[in-house]
């Protein structure tokens, strides 16, 4: 994804409501915050209101097409987000004097490999194996440990050597785009944590539960709040919070649960989340209103 800031857009805040909605879905979140960041609390025990502005990081398009999420432009998604935060006391910002946050959203759908079992080399690896089994040397074809001999030059052999790299190649590729899928969906606390777990081990079994939220294609948003400020005087990039969350794509509509998704992550805008986390959506959903564009922010 293009990282670099975009079109700066100023929003309004807007109302947030609460409606029936479908059933419970569980959703991933992962939520950071630089030691660099805080938040001023009011006499009242709530957070004082900070301004921010939307930049337009970009979007991840999936393997299919999908018109729940391709027919939804950055001003779709940042319409839906903002009274989510506005409910935190993030406020779309007026003035880019006052604006202390720019915060930059990326969406999409992860693009995730096939189940080991179900590819093409993994197939062809057993019916590889499935022809030497039937070739097997005969006693007398074997040296007194029970080995095989004289295999160099086996057809049978050679096809299933040739299928072991294929499978362990593509292994390697897998477990590739699954570290890459981890680190942009917050899963890196989790990745970490289980990769060396033992065979055997309650903590393969928390792994194996990983592969397979990972090996399934999810809807995704990225936040990523930086200083406003110090992005727009000296062009520094100083990150201070990241949010991140994603659902299922299985029997979901991204355009449908936008919302629902925004409004259970909204609960770790600006604060840490202590790692992955999952969350049951809740039986509510945005009434995003009306948005209003005041222009973009002149670059010095």
């Amino acid at each position: 994804m293009n990282r670099s800031p975009k079109n700066i857009v100023l929003i309004l805040t807007l109302v947030l409501t609460g409606v029936p909605a479908i059933a419970d879905e569980f959703e991933a979140i992962s939520s950071r915050v630089s030691p660099n960041y805080s938040r001023e609390k009011l006499p009242d025990g709530s957070f004082k209101t900070e301004e921010y502005s939307f930049g337009e990081g970009g979007c991840w398009t999936g393997p299919l097409d999908d018109k729940s999420i391709d027919k939804m432009n950055f001003a779709d998604v940042a319409r839906i987000i903002a009274p989510t935060l506005s409910a935190k006391n993030y406020i779309g910002a007026r003035d880019p004097k006052a604006t202390k946050l720019l915060i930059m959203v990326y969406w999409g759908t992860t693009h995730a490999p096939e189940h080991a079992a179900d590819s093409m080399a993994y197939q062809n690896l057993e019916m590889a194996n499935s022809e030497m089994n039937r070739e097997m040397p005969t006693a007398d074809q074997k040296d007194k440990f029970g080995r095989m001999k004289n295999l160099e030059g086996n057809p049978a052999f050679d096809a299933v050597t040739v299928a072991i790299a294929a499978v362990q190649a593509e292994n390697r590729m897998r477990d590739h785009t699954d570290r890459l899928n981890a680190m942009m969906l917050g899963y890196d606390s989790w990745w970490v944590a289980t990769f060396n777990a033992p065979n055997g081990t309650p903590l393969e079994i928390r792994k194996r539960d990983l592969i397979n939220e990972l090996e399934g294609d999810r809807y995704f948003v990225v936040l990523m709040a930086y200083d406003f400020q110090l992005l727009w005087k000296e062009k520094k990039h100083s990150l201070l919070w990241e949010t991140r969350f994603s659902i299922s794509e299985h029997t979901n509509r991204f355009d449908e649960q936008l919302s629902r998704m925004a409004l259970e992550a909204s609960k770790y805008y600006g604060r840490e989340s202590g790692g992955l986390i999952h969350s049951s959506l809740p039986n509510a959903q945005v009434d995003i209103g009306d948005v209003r564009n005041l222009g973009v922010v002149p670059s010095k």
